[in-house]
This record gives structure tokens, sequence and C-alpha cells, in this order.
């Protein structure tokens, strides 16, 4: 038997200690928390790590602080568009959707694209008709709306800026307070099988139907037995140019690295030069986990059957 174990990240950016309440960090802690611990228990009984980071993402899509799911952000039109993917290490079958509206978890939909269809990637109304036809949960537009997102957009929207996940209200604030809001999920299963999983719903004031590296099997989400799990939040357009997840597998493949090493390389040499920030998870097929970031801080949290059990925010 493997050791296993679950990652989870729900955004990274300039999360500082100074713009939370202690109300909103023990929220933020306890959605975190209880995404673990339902995934967790998915991997204790026996179950895939396919279906473990299933379940943490569907938790962190309920929940409204995070962007995905429920808590999705407004695109210029004023909707929510989700993206996401899920990747099965063991057979490298992954399953996107990207730009969908109305479902409840869209990661559940990308699995659906994952084991019911010929494809690997879905968008827009075939995504919603695909949907449908696999009854996939639908939700009424009330169901996105949160005050905070809607007053974030507000901010922004007569404008041409879009912007990252955020808090603050003004518009130079929420310039600099850039928050990349995306959940994930990796796990490595007791059959030392691996799985990785993205949700998100982007920027808030998006326009054009723009895509970012969530859903993008290799650039935001990526998962290889021989290698590794790898869910990514950050400026997508250079995770996308960077083809972040995927490098992370090839270093290891490659180069003989290990999974820390390869996520170094990545996230604190090779974007940092990019210009690009935020970060990832990881795990390999022994149960190792790591989460490394080059922002001021990432939502994050991992549990393992060797006893780890940690949630943190900051850097």
């Amino acid at each position: 038997m493997s050791n296993f174990t679950i990652a989870i990240h729900g955004g990274a950016g300039t999360i500082l200690k100074e713009d939370m309440t202690p109300e909103l960090e023990q929220a933020y802690s306890e959605g975190l928390q209880q995404a673990l611990d339902i995934s967790y228990a998915v991997l204790e009984q026996g179950g895939t790590a396919v279906n473990a980071v299933k379940a943490a993402l569907v938790v962190l899509e309920d929940n409204v602080l995070f962007n995905a799911g429920r808590g999705s952000v407004f695109t210029k039109k004023g909707v929510q568009e989700m993206d996401a993917a899920i990747m099965d290490g063991s057979t490298l079958s992954a399953g996107a959707v990207a730009g969908v509206r109305s479902v409840r978890n869209p990661i559940e939909l990308a699995a659906e694209v994952m084991h019911n269809s010929n494809h690997v990637f879905l968008s827009g109304k075939g995504a919603n008709d695909f949907a449908i036809k696999q009854g996939v949960k639908l939700e009424p537009d009330e169901y996105f709306f949160s005050q905070f997102r809607y007053d974030q957009w507000k901010a922004i929207r007569d404008s041409d800026n879009y912007s990252l996940d955020h808090t603050n209200h003004q518009l130079e604030e929420l310039m600099r307070d850039k928050k990349f809001g995306t959940v994930g999920a990796v796990a490595c299963d007791m059959n030392g099988n691996i799985a990785a999983a993205t949700s998100t719903g982007g920027m808030t004031n998006k326009k054009y139907g723009r895509i970012g590296d969530s859903p993008i099997i290799g650039a935001g989400t990526y998962a290889n037995n021989k290698t590794c799990g790898i869910s990514c939040t950050g400026h997508g357009e250079i995770f996308i140019q960077s083809v972040a997840a995927y490098d992370v597998s090839c270093l290891m493949e490659y180069k003989g690295y290990s999974l820390e090493e390869a996520m170094h390389q990545v996230v604190k040499v090779k974007l940092v030069e990019m210009n690009g920030e935020g970060g990832m998870i990881g795990v390999d097929a022994h149960g190792n986990a790591a989460m490394i970031f080059n922002s001021a801080g990432m939502y994050r949290g991992v549990r393992s059957n060797r006893g780890v059990n940690t949630v943190a925010i900051y850097s």
C-alpha cells in the first residue's frame, strides 16, 4: 500500500494578514479544512485519487469565498463563465470545460467529459448541452450572485480593466490587490495512482470569452503516475505560455528532479523570469506533497496518512 495524500489550494496572490479580518481568516481556514477532510476520507476508505480531487473541488466550488462555482466572479457582461479540468495520472485520461454557465459544479462536468465523452475539452454552449444530457446539476443565476463579487465588478465594469480575484473596492486598490482566484486539488491514493483537478471563475470583468490556464491540460492541470499531479493558480496567460504544470513533470521525467526541486525550478525561477506570479500544489506517486508559490500568499492545505494535516494562507 502506498502512502496517500491530498493537497488543495484556493488561489494565490497578494494575500496579506493586514488585509484580513480574524473572522474572514477563520472562514477561509475552515473552508480549506472541510475540503481536506472530505477528500481525505475518500482516500482513507480506499477511494481513487480522481474521486478525492473531485470531492475536494465540489466543497470549494460550493463555498462562496472561493472564485469557482458558486463564488465565481462576474464577466464584462455581468454573468459567470466557469472553467475546470481533471486528469487521471494512471491512464492520462482528462476532461475539461471552459466558459460554462449555470453549472453548479464545473468539476463534475469536467469529470463527465473525461468518463463519458470521446473528447477531452468542451466549451461554451456545447459543454452546457453535454451537462444537460449527463444530468449534471444546474442552478439559476441567483445561486451565483454574491454581493462582494458584484461590488468588485461594479467598481471596474465601465472601464476596460479586468481584475484578478480581490476583496477591496477602490479601483487603485483593485489593481494593487491581486488575487488569482482558482481552486485546485492533487492526490495520491493508496494504490499509488495520482490525479489533479482545477476549477475557476476566471477574471472579474473579463471579455471575449477569455480562458486562463486552469482548464488547459499541461498548463494549469496535469497528472501522470510516472511523475506528479499538479494544479496551478496564478496569472493564467503566463502559466499557459510556460506550460507550467507539464514542465514540472518533464523536469522529473527527463532530468530526474524530485517533486520539490521541479516545482521550485518552475515557480521560483522560470515563472519569475517571465514575470509570472502565482503558485502550484503537487504530489508524486510516493505520497510526497509540495505547495510552492512566489506571491505574498496562497490559500492551501495538505493531509496525509503520515499524520500531516496543515492549512495555511500566508507565506
